[in-house]
């Protein structure tokens, strides 16, 4: 998959594999010329990435390649066992969650799952949780508690789940739990957006006492799209919407929502996985090191002055 704003970076890259067959089928030497053309790739790719407009980065945190929760998740750990069900209604398959080996050191993984072709999309309800979703990431969450596991979540979500059935089993009451319930968490809390981080959808297991954004994620109230469709009544303008919203990791960090960026490698966390998760990892890790000096106690009050600070008062 080519997104529009690649299209000039592919074209090189496809006269440079045609040089290159071209080399080697006629034995022909031009290393001088493939290596002009690399060069300048890199540094298209350089300016490409380093300028991208908010709707961009957008595109990009969508990307069909890009890797998943359970992806970073057998990456990261040894020996990760999934849990299922919220021992009430079923098992979310958008939601998955479970206990992973870090360097000897057990952790529990909760995050939102998409799915590649159609029929997995299907499955995981396209990484939108219903209310067994949200009660399967606290229940799993308690478990970390009681036996003193730290938590990572890892969000990844275009929203809850809006459907009639979800309203009927108490969708908005299953996140405001979940936001209730990770505060007063006793454990540390990490949570990592690693691509779409759409409202109460993604707030609903993003309570942290470090909260990360990978380069090209976005993390709003509101989808580009849907803000068009409110604003304008129509999607067209979505590129004008993801402006005004300042959805990307960079608007976060500087409004002080998010403690810190993870970057990616150049073009995309889609990339280069084996990368990507080592510095997930490395980030986690750190992390870890930091909360682990910190008593519980003091660790909860400075979660929840963490969000109370957030925003704007005006009276």
């Amino acid at each position: 998959m080519v997104l529009e704003f690649e299209k000039p970076i592919a074209d090189l890259e496809q006269k440079l594999q045609e040089m290159k067959d071209l080399a080697k089928g006629r034995n022909i030497d031009l290393s001088s010329d493939i290596e002009s053309l690399e060069e300048k790739i890199l540094a298209l790719k350089k300016e490409t990435f380093q300028n991208l407009t908010r709707w961009q980065r957008v595109q990009l945190s969508r990307h069909a390649d890009r890797p998943y929760a359970l992806d970073y998740i057998y990456e990261i750990t040894n020996d990760f066992i999934e849990l299922h069900g919220d021992r009430s209604v079923k098992d979310d398959k958008a939601m998955v969650g479970g206990l992973g080996d870090i360097d000897g050191r057990t952790v529990m993984f909760i995050g939102q799952q998409k799915g590649r072709n159609t029929k997995q999309r299907q499955e995981r309800n396209f990484g939108m949780a219903n209310p067994e979703g949200y009660r399967k990431a606290l229940r799993l969450m308690k478990m970390a508690e009681k036996f003193g596991k730290p938590i990572v979540t890892l969000i990844d979500t275009p929203g809850a789940f809006p459907g009639l059935e979800a309203e009927e089993r108490g969708q908005g009451e299953a996140i405001a739990r979940n936001l209730k319930e990770m505060f007063m968490l006793k454990v540390p809390v990490i949570c990592i957006i690693i691509g779409e981080g759409a409202s109460g959808g993604a707030l609903g297991i993003a309570i942290g006492d470090r909260v990360y954004m990978l380069e090209n994620t976005w993390y709003s109230v509101i989808s580009p799209e849907s803000c068009s469709s409110i604003l304008w009544r129509s999607w067209d303008y979505k590129e004008q919407a993801a402006e005004a919203l300042k959805l990307t990791a960079k608007d976060m960090k500087g409004n002080g929502l998010i403690d810190d960026i993870i970057p990616e490698p150049l073009g995309g966390a889609h990339k280069d996985l084996k990368w990507m998760s080592k510095t997930i990892k490395e980030t986690i890790t750190s992390a870890l090191k930091e909360l682990d000096k910190i008593k519980p106690e003091k660790r909860i009050d400075q979660r929840i002055d963490k969000f109370c600070s957030m925003g704007v008062v005006v009276e």
